[in-house]
């Protein structure tokens, strides 16, 4: 069973998925080469990241997935290499998503 805050949250970020979408200039060399699933964890990061100021924490995304944190660690990676995030290593929360808006998902 998830905590209260934790489940506010994970409405709040399905809210903000749902919510109207502004216009992001697409990037013509980023195609959308992504699998659904990383998908769902680029909206994920995408969409907390608004709400709360700061990227999530890769125990945020455990949390809301309810995958463990190998699982998470390695879409992490694999979304690095793919291109689709940067990230500082060794920095905590520094997630940075570069997949234009208009190419995410909606966040399920």
């Amino acid at each position: 069973m998830l905590n209260p805050s934790v489940n506010a949250t994970c409405r709040s970020l399905r809210a903000a998925s749902s919510a109207s979408r502004h216009p992001t200039p697409v990037d013509p060399r980023m195609s959308q080469d992504f699998t659904p699933r990383q998908g769902q964890y680029l909206a994920f990061i995408y969409h907390y990241t608004k709400i709360n100021r700061r990227p999530p924490a890769e125990a945020d995304i455990q949390k809301y997935f309810q995958v463990s944190a190998p699982s998470v660690h390695q879409m992490v990676l694999a979304l690095e290499a793919g291109g689709f995030i940067e990230r500082t290593s060794g920095q905590a929360r520094s997630l940075n998503v570069r997949v234009p808006l208009a190419q995410l998902p909606p966040l399920e």
